[in-house]
């Protein structure tokens, strides 16, 4: 039974210790060049952030960037033209997170839950509202991007649910992002400090309280059938 255990969490139990730690490294690294180069970032042409953005779903995938993060420097740097580049990115990126895990998994994480029927129950009924825990997961600003794709997808989420729910909850996350890193004068001050401005403030807070009910709602009612 523990080398059954073993097996089926300790490469998620790895990963998400992973997913944690090094999206805080990367984003140190690139807060110093974003602050170093800026004037030449400035000066990056269409093809230039093509290759970025390519570069940044990879980058995401394998948690080194939190979304969020990306969302402050390329709407310092594109403005309101960074929605499209921003959204395709996100999406991008749980497709990938979501094939790899189950390419590598195979399903044996969900296999492994349910040999409890307890345990198989919940996760039953939590499916069936799969699509408004999925969306209040990522309307959260707190919840690391990278850690959520990984649990959805080991939970054998619809990938359809992961991309719909996904990309309606990163929508009010994406423009408070862009709008704060359009009211910053400098870039060293916005990675330093994203959430200095009240109204940046009441709106993370706003997610943060409208995630919490909806999650705990949701679930409540899943579990108490």
């Amino acid at each position: 039974m523990k080398k059954v255990f073993l097996n089926a969490l300790s490469g998620p139990a790895v990963a998400g210790i992973i997913l944690s730690v090094t999206p805080l490294v990367f984003s140190s690294a690139l807060t110093y060049l974003a602050v170093s180069y800026e004037p030449l970032i400035a000066q990056f042409n269409g093809w230039e952030w093509l290759g970025l953005t390519a570069a940044c779903c990879l980058t995401s995938a394998f948690a080194l960037t939190p979304p969020t993060f990306l969302a402050l420097i390329f709407g310092y740097f594109l403005g309101w033209n960074s929605l499209l580049p921003l959204f395709a990115l996100n999406m991008i990126c749980i497709l990938l997170v979501n094939r790899m895990v189950n390419w590598v998994d195979q399903d044996r994480f969900v296999r492994f839950i349910e040999q409890n029927p307890k345990a198989r129950k919940v996760l039953e009924r939590i499916r069936e509202q799969e699509l408004k825990v999925i969306f209040f997961a990522k309307l959260s600003p707190v919840l690391p991007f990278a850690v959520i794709n990984l649990v959805f997808a080991l939970s054998g989420a619809r990938l359809r649910n992961i991309l719909l729910g996904g990309f309606l909850g990163m929508i009010p996350r994406t423009f408070i992002a862009v709008w704060t890193a359009q009211q910053a004068r400098e870039i060293r001050t916005l990675v330093e400090d994203p959430n200095a401005g009240s109204w940046t403030q009441i709106s993370v807070g706003v997610l943060l309280l409208a995630s919490v009910i909806g999650l705990y709602a949701v679930l409540n009612r899943a579990l108490n059938r």
